[in-house]
């Protein structure tokens, strides 16, 4: 079977004795899924009784995806007789011995740490549109590749797939490639559409009638495929924003709650240590009674004075201000004053969300504030929620505001749920500017 050009590349460094981890792909129809098949079916039938690993996100994509590819593959290379799948076992058994273990790779709640994975033992791994799953349940599945390694002279190998995202995957390889900077036992290979002969024209078509960062992502494998000049974060930033080893947690602790309205079905809580956030979770579909009590138990965890809780007031968010007595945020509220020089001058923002959401996207691009947080999917949805924190009208004169939620929704297909979380962070360094001015005044 004839492989692509960039597929060859791919199987050089798999079978050399440097590279440990190689991503490959970077846009549609490449043959991602096909390469990751057929490493597999050469490993197993040259190492006998050796076992592998072909994971994914969800386990029901990959039974409905990855397997499929694998056995028409199998089918086109009259491989049918070397293997039994048992499906209630997950397993693809060889008649050698050799085994490929199909693996759900979500970060569950009730596993945070895939402690699931713990007692495998695997001769290398396959992970499929690895952008979908945690950087963690990489690493951990990296620290399972010990088996039969000696035997065979196997070094530990571990293979991803992905279209671009602004995730792990950007910050640990595509952004360290562009760089010149990866580490000597990674390998990133970009694959496009255009070099698989085998697509037929009008899927490459389809591809080209996609919106246009769709159309950049997965035509043109542009990683860095928003380019407006109103978007205020680039994607460097909020890369870095998510690999804050440039920040220490130091200083007060904040909270801030972004409370589930009409349109949501999440509220969302960010801990801050300083300008550095150590804690996010949600509560999905909640009541005002439980958001007020899971505020109360994050606040005791961590030690945090009331007045240095806000939650967005605008909504159900007017009853947790009122049942925890913190602080409110009232979106469309006017912007706080703020000192220039000695003065105090009122800015020019159209509202107070405005007002922080430019000022936290500064702070993001100067590598001022940062977080914590390795679940693949917050990452992934946070990011998209940063990439349209935009000005609205830039050619017109007046106040400086952002596009709102609803223009965001469209943008991203869903309710934005991380940002306002993000953004009013800020508000308390406002509110020490306007409370300094206070006794001054006094």
């Amino acid at each position: 079977m004839k492989l692509l050009i960039k597929q060859e590349h791919a199987i050089y460094f798999l079978k050399d004795n440097v590279t440990e981890e190689i991503l490959y792909g970077g846009a549609a129809g490449g043959g991602k899924s096909a390469l990751g098949c057929l490493w597999l079916m050469e490993m197993c039938q040259k190492h006998p009784g050796t076992r592998w690993l072909m994971g994914r996100s969800k386990l029901k994509t990959l039974r409905e995806t990855t397997l499929n590819t694998f056995f028409e593959l199998a089918t086109i290379l009259k491989l049918g007789g070397q293997f039994n799948y048992k499906a209630t076992e997950h397993i693809i058994y060889w008649k050698n011995g050799s085994e490929i273990i199909l693996k759900d790779l979500f970060l569950y709640p009730s596993d945070p740490n895939f402690d699931s994975l713990g007692s495998l033992e695997i001769s290398g791994a396959f992970i499929d549109e690895c952008n979908q799953v945690a950087y963690a349940a990489w690493q951990i599945v990296k620290s399972r590749i010990r088996y039969k390694l000696t035997e065979f002279g196997i070094l530990p190998k571990m293979l991803g797939s992905c279209n671009p995202s602004k995730n792990w995957t950007y910050k640990e390889f595509y952004k360290p490639s562009r760089d010149g900077k990866l580490q000597p036992y990674r390998r990133f290979i970009q694959s496009l559409p255009t070099d698989n002969p085998h697509l037929h024209p009008s899927y490459l078509q389809s591809l080209l009638r996609l919106d246009k960062n769709s159309r950049e992502r997965l035509y043109f494998g542009n990683w860095e495929y928003d380019d407006d000049p109103a978007t205020l974060i680039d994607n460097d930033s909020i890369a870095d924003y998510f690999n804050p080893t440039h920040l220490s947690p130091e200083g007060i602790k904040y909270m801030t709650i972004d409370v589930a309205r009409k349109g949501k079905d999440k509220t969302v809580f960010r801990i801050w240590h300083g300008w550095l956030c150590i804690k996010r979770e949600d509560i999905s579909k909640s009541g005002l009674d439980e958001v007020v009590a899971r505020a109360k138990v994050l606040q005791a965890k961590h030690g945090i004075a009331l007045s240095n809780i806000v939650a967005d007031e605008d909504g159900v968010g007017g009853g947790v201000v009122d049942f925890l007595k913190c602080k409110g945020f009232v979106n469309n509220s006017s912007p706080l004053e703020m000192r220039e020089g000695s003065a105090f001058v009122k800015p020019n923002y159209d509202n107070l969300k405005s007002q922080c959401s430019i000022k936290m996207a500064e702070m993001i691009v100067n590598r001022q504030t940062g977080e914590i947080c390795d679940n693949a999917a917050v990452q992934q949805g946070t990011a998209e929620e940063m990439e349209q924190v935009k000005l609205k009208d830039i050619d017109k004169d007046g106040r400086q505001g952002i596009i709102p939620k609803d223009r965001v929704k469209e943008m991203i297909g869903r309710s934005p749920d991380e940002w306002d979380s993000i953004m009013m962070r800020y508000w308390f360094a406002l509110r020490k500017t306007f409370n300094t001015r206070i006794r001054v005044g006094s």
